[in-house]
């Protein structure tokens, strides 16, 4: 199927569940509000010439490859299993997961290679045997679209192949982890022949900048100027720190983009060295 023309950039979102009220979240923060009518499967943005249409998530990738949407937010996951031929864009920095090959707590297999010919239940039947074959394994799939956590209590399955979080789900079954197939997050895809470029470029680089965001805060300090290279090496910023002149020559104010999970130990490291009136502030939006 070929994009069609003249018509708007379309966008492909989740449908329900907590992916999609953050995809939704992430889309106004960059600016593309708009407003979901209740069981409506379209919305058309306010100010860019973008629709959205809400779908199931494992078939964003499927409907962005045939080209029914131009974009589409999915789990970096079902792009991998579906086999799509698609573009990456962007990783979302949300909805961080591993995909985990399990065996009862019980089960004496230690090995990945005592799977051989073994029953292995799954929803993700083309990633685990690509995995299993580079190691040599060939087993037996369950192929289910849920609940394969108890397939080996059921007596289905000898392992199982699904996505842990916490853990809580596998200690709730009486599973271990054999060993982690991969990581993945939610990503932002793209068909090969994008309605839209110059539009699907924009966008792109919006949501770019909220997720560069949430992942840096910004710090501001003062310090002794005989201490400001010392300073400097805790807190390079992107290029560079900005330093400003205080009235008090002996004196000087910093400010620095941080990694916003490292900002309490570098404020304490800054601390150490003599800095004071340390603050640090959300960014909510950034290029870089």
């Amino acid at each position: 199927m070929t994009a069609a023309i003249g018509r708007l950039l379309r966008i492909g979102l989740p449908s329900k569940g907590r992916l999609a009220e953050i995809s939704a979240q992430l889309l106004n923060e960059a600016g593309l509000s708009f407003r979901r009518t209740e069981r409506s499967l379209f919305a058309r943005c306010k100010d860019m010439p973008v629709e959205v249409t809400f779908l199931r998530t494992d078939d964003i990738p499927v409907l962005c490859a045939e080209g029914a949407i131009d974009l589409g937010v999915t789990g970096a996951d079902l792009v991998a299993e579906s086999g799509a031929s698609l573009v990456h864009r962007l990783d979302l920095g949300i909805g961080s997961c591993r995909l985990a090959l399990c065996v009862g707590e019980d089960s004496g297999i230690g090995d990945v290679r005592q799977l051989a010919g073994k029953r292995i239940a799954t929803s993700f039947p083309r990633i685990t045997r690509d995995w299993l074959a580079e190691r040599g394994v060939e087993a037996h799939f369950v192929e289910l679209s849920g609940s394969v956590e108890i397939m080996i209590q059921l007596e289905v399955a000898d392992a199982i192949v699904d996505l842990v979080e916490t853990g809580s789900t596998l200690a709730a079954n009486r599973l271990r982890v054999l060993d982690d197939i991969g990581r993945y997050e939610t990503v932002l895809v793209q068909n090969h022949r994008v309605a839209d470029a110059a539009t699907a470029d924009r966008i792109v680089r919006r949501l770019e900048g909220i997720v560069i965001a949430r992942s840096y805060s910004l710090l501001e300090y003062n310090i002794p100027r005989a201490r400001l290279a010392e300073a400097g090496m805790i807190t390079p910023g992107f290029k560079s720190p900005t330093v400003s002149a205080l009235e008090d020559a002996a004196w000087c104010a910093v400010r620095a983009m941080v990694r916003r999970g490292a900002a309490h130990g570098i404020m304490e490291r800054l601390e150490a060295i003599g800095a004071s009136a340390i603050i640090e502030t959300e960014i909510a939006n950034c290029r870089l």
